[in-house]
């Protein structure tokens, strides 16, 4: 395609969508770029390709612009069962052993499809991790969480209907055991394999990941297959910095054959199996690999210490959260306003100051720990930082968010009512319990705390990082706070 805007303002804006979708657009693809925005234009309410362009130049991007232009910039074209050769080796060699491991530590084993666009990949890794979980008589135990920034694509993939072209390459019994046939001539995927997978909008490049609030911390495997390959070098290292946090010790990362490279993934060591590379976090005290990293996990007594565990909210996160909050009392701490103003001596003083300084050292080392997925020794660390400071609300918080992950709703509602009576302010901890109350039915509740925390965030600028989060900024979580209200209807439940 022959390019007819000013050069300049297309090199302009490649270097924008490079930015902030990571999306790369040499000079030889400007005419790709140029065809993209003109197809955008009307939906970004510009008349024209020139002024739609100049548009998105003079403002920041929004949300809602990314995603129209994520529809028109994002390639759709996948299968199920892609790549089977690397599909072989994760069901004969890895998951295997990571099942092992997270039924040792009697916690969910956790995927991530990030790009996973129409539904494809994350579906093919839920059959496959059925079939794993049926053949050595095993109940389901595992979370897939499945991104992308296209919301067309995540629309397409929950619906979960597929032409015929889907399944090229993929062996008939897949489809006449996992999909119903329409008469349309679509295939439905069966219920039971839709409901393993939890789809949501994540924007590789400017979303916080490790993180909690959207289910991409302490995760087991990472699928990000056939999506690095249109970003820029910038972006792609950025994004397996971002992946590196995400994974546990000795986590996987699958990315496919020719995105491979020692400069863009140097954090990770890689593995060649049956012709098929995999990349393997390296754990974060064994800083010159000398690990049996192949192994699938260090010895048994070096991680996946986890002692109960299932997960975030399924709405929110992911995770299934059975608990109920039923007749449950907050049960707040007893602490006297008067606390520092009793302080009688020099000695007092300085004992007070040492005890909240050791209360900060051992909360930040539970945040290392939680980040690393050794929840274990992350709550143990959080209780010594309460132990000896009662009044840090942070160690609180992160308490109550571990409980969350580990299914332990009843505690981490106690955890963030005590938060909330050292810091009302903390808007996290509001969303957080809006979470929990949601749930567990509890609509008026929920309501109750969401309005806490987005009246909280009336006070912060949209681009503002909030305390706690992990980067997260004050217009995406109320976004984010909005988007639940909206789609649980719970804006206007009494």
């Amino acid at each position: 395609m022959q390019i007819t805007l000013p050069h300049v303002l297309v090199s302009q804006l490649s270097d924008l969508i490079a930015m902030k979708m990571g999306l790369y657009y040499p000079q030889k693809r400007w005419g790709d770029l140029e065809r993209a925005i003109a197809a955008a234009a009307p939906e970004l309410d510009m008349p024209d390709t020139e002024t739609a362009a100049r548009h998105l130049l003079s403002t920041s991007l929004t949300r809602r612009q990314i995603e129209i232009l994520a529809c028109r910039l994002t390639v759709g074209e996948t299968y199920f069962f892609r790549e089977q050769k690397c599909l072989n080796v994760l069901e004969q060699s890895i998951l295997p052993e990571l099942i092992r491991k997270c039924k040792e530590s009697n916690r969910q084993l956790r995927i991530w499809s990030a790009g996973c666009c129409t539904g494809e990949e994350p579906y093919s890794i839920a059959i496959l991790l059925d079939r794993l979980f049926e053949k050595h008589g095993e109940e389901w135990n595992a979370a897939i969480l499945a991104t992308d920034i296209n919301p067309v694509f995540l629309d397409r993939a929950a619906e979960g209907l597929y032409r015929e072209w889907a399944f090229r390459g993929t062996p008939g019994w897949i489809k006449e055991r996992y999909f119903k046939r329409k008469k349309n001539g679509l295939f439905e995927i069966v219920p039971h394999i839709r409901k393993r997978v939890t789809f949501s909008r994540l924007n590789l490049v400017e979303d916080v990941y490790a993180s909690q609030t959207n289910g991409t911390r302490a995760v087991d495997v990472i699928f990000c297959r056939n999506v690095l390959m249109y970003f820029s070098s910038p972006a792609v290292k950025r994004i397996g910095q971002g992946f590196y946090r995400s994974l546990v010790d000795y986590g996987w990362l699958i990315v496919s054959p020719v995105e491979m490279s020692r400069a863009s993934f140097p954090q990770f060591r890689l593995h060649t199996v049956s012709g098929t590379g995999l990349y393997q976090k390296i754990d974060s005290h064994d800083v010159h690999g000398n690990g049996d990293y192949f192994s699938v996990g260090p010895p048994s007594d070096a991680s996946y210490k986890i002692t109960s565990a299932s997960a975030p909210s399924p709405r929110l996160q992911g995770w299934e959260t059975p608990l109920s909050l039923e007749s449950m009392e907050p049960q707040i701490l007893p602490v006297a306003s008067s606390s520092f103003t009793q302080l009688t001596s020099v000695q007092e003083v300085a004992g007070q100051s040492a005890n909240q300084e050791r209360s900060n050292t051992l909360y930040r080392e539970a945040r290392r720990h939680a980040d690393g997925g050794d929840l274990t020794r992350a709550v143990k660390q959080c209780e010594e930082a309460i132990a000896a400071n009662k009044l840090n609300p942070a160690a609180y918080y992160l308490l109550a968010t571990i409980h969350q992950e580990l299914g332990q709703a009843k505690e981490a509602m106690r955890c963030l009512m005590n938060t909330l009576y050292l810091d009302p302010d903390l808007v996290l901890a509001h969303f957080a319990l809006g979470s929990l109350c949601l749930t567990q039915g509890k609509s008026r509740e929920a309501k109750r705390h969401f309005d806490n925390a987005l009246s909280l965030l009336n006070g912060y600028s949209s681009n503002d990082i909030l305390p706690d989060s992990g980067g997260l900024t004050a217009g995406d979580l109320a976004h984010f706070i909005t988007s639940i209200r909206i789609c649980d209807s719970i804006g206007n439940k009494e």
